[in-house]
């Protein structure tokens, strides 16, 4: 649906300076790199740039307005429209294009694990309705406003990843979005740093649920313990739970590992049925029944659901299985690292045959937590079976001395870069290894897998 300049500027308190304030905006940007004839190119201060600079090159690609909080007049046969803040702007302008559509939004939130969670919940919809998702981990105010302009006529149901790092995101995140489902998968400490504690963490992933309506359902992992407590509070919220526990809704029986994936039978309320995923690990065992939960209580058929999830492809650097030229496996899951998430992913290196080789990087915005929690996985690790531990960067060291609380002998190696990492593990790495590759987004381990390959 397109929206006129005066339209936009009604929704995000601007005002016109000048330019024709019926123009049909068709798009929005906040890159100028990417404008498309039509669009509403968004300005951004950056930390080293402000995007206010590259206006005129917006409007050169065809852009047809913009947004500014630098210009209080303007002169020119294009849309300026003024506003204090051009975040805020975009915010109020995504909430006032969401509230044109009536359709079911799905948002997806939780310390880890949620881009995969909004995939399979994604794919498993789009078997049976025209479902938008958003694209990679577009999570932010900024991601989740430019997701939500990508709602067109013809889609029936959206599912949304909404990702919060400090007090009060959440919040703003679900007026922009106003889900009436939320998927939660699970209470870790990612962001510690900025909110202190889990029991801070939970209460802010809560305000998902702010614009809930009657019959919205708040879809929680039985297995998280802090999710599990809720069972007998919020009573005014309608909940339903996936997991293993036994008083789950949607729960896994006879899980198994099949080849590079994971069997299990989900049992689900007055029905069964066998799920195949061509990925492994338990956890994507617990996404693919949100997946199943989400569907079924949206009135879809689960067969048809779990036979979107047997086709399921793992994003880039989030458990990709490679297999190198010399007889290596590597598991690819660079992208981005936190203790819960690299729990689980040593239990998907322990899962393949093999010498076990984990390469394991600095986690970060940990707070107090960061010392303990490297020490912690490193005896994760170690207990995982872990043959070969290989560390990169100042706080990963803390690793190795976890893992050698557990195993003395186990081998480990530490280095600075990814770099002299990678010439090591070139030596070193034999036919049948088995790699685990992870590490906090900022530590670009994916560079390592990249030499390996």
């Amino acid at each position: 649906m397109r929206m006129t300049a005066w339209e936009i500027a009604a929704a995000c308190g601007g005002r016109i300076l000048c330019g024709d304030p019926e123009t049909e905006v068709t798009s929005v940007s906040t890159d100028s790199r990417k404008i498309a004839p039509g669009a509403l190119f968004v300005p951004i201060h950056g930390e080293r740039t402000d995007a206010h600079a590259y206006i005129p090159a917006t409007f050169a690609a065809g852009a047809a307005a913009t947004l500014t909080q630098n210009h209080a007049a303007m002169d020119d046969s294009h849309v300026w429209i003024a506003v204090p803040d051009t975040v805020e702007a975009l915010r109020r302008a995504a909430a006032a294009y969401r509230a044109r559509f009536h359709l079911p939004v799905v948002g997806v939130t939780g310390s880890v694990g949620k881009t995969t969670t909004k995939e399979m919940v994604a794919l498993a919809l789009s078997s049976q309705w025209n479902t938008m998702k958003t694209e990679g981990n577009q999570n932010s105010q900024v991601g989740l406003s430019l997701t939500m302009f990508q709602l067109a006529p013809e889609h029936e149901v959206a599912v949304v990843e909404m990702g919060m790092s400090d007090f009060g995101e959440m919040a703003r995140l679900a007026q922009i979005a106003r889900p009436q489902y939320a998927v939660m998968t699970n209470i870790g400490i990612s962001h510690i740093q900025q909110l202190g504690t889990q029991e801070n963490i939970l209460a802010e992933k809560l305000h998902i649920t702010d614009a809930f309506l009657p019959g919205s359902i708040l879809f929680l992992n039985g297995d998280d313990p802090r999710l599990a407590a809720l069972r007998d509070s919020l009573p005014q919220v309608r909940k339903v739970f996936f997991g293993a526990a036994p008083w789950c809704q949607y729960r896994a029986a006879q899980v198994r590992q099949e080849g590079e994936g994971v069997a299990f039978t989900a049992l689900c309320p007055g029905e069964s049925l066998p799920v195949v995923l061509p990925v492994p690990g338990e956890h994507n065992v617990r996404n693919a029944l949100a997946a199943l939960a989400v569907t079924r209580e949206l009135g879809g058929s689960l067969p048809e659901a779990a036979a979107a999830l047997a086709r399921y492809q793992p994003l880039a650097m989030r458990q990709q299985i490679h297999r190198t030229s010399r007889g290596v496996t590597i598991i690819d899951d660079s992208y981005n690292a936190s203790p819960d998430a690299l729990y689980s992913s040593l239990q998907v290196l322990a899962g393949f045959p093999g010498r076990h080789v984990a390469v394991l990087a600095d986690m970060m915005e940990l707070g107090a937590m960061e010392e303990e929690a490297h020490r912690e996985v490193g005896r994760r690790a170690a207990r995982a079976g872990v043959d070969l531990l290989v560390t990169v960067g100042e706080r990963a060291r803390w690793m190795g001395e976890g893992a050698r609380e557990v195993a003395p002998g186990l081998p480990r190696y530490g280095f600075q870069t990814n770099g002299e990492a990678a010439a090591f593990l070139d030596g070193e790495l034999r036919p049948g290894d088995v790699v685990l590759v992870k590490g906090s987004r900022s530590m670009h381990t994916d560079e390592i897998v990249k030499a390996l390959l």
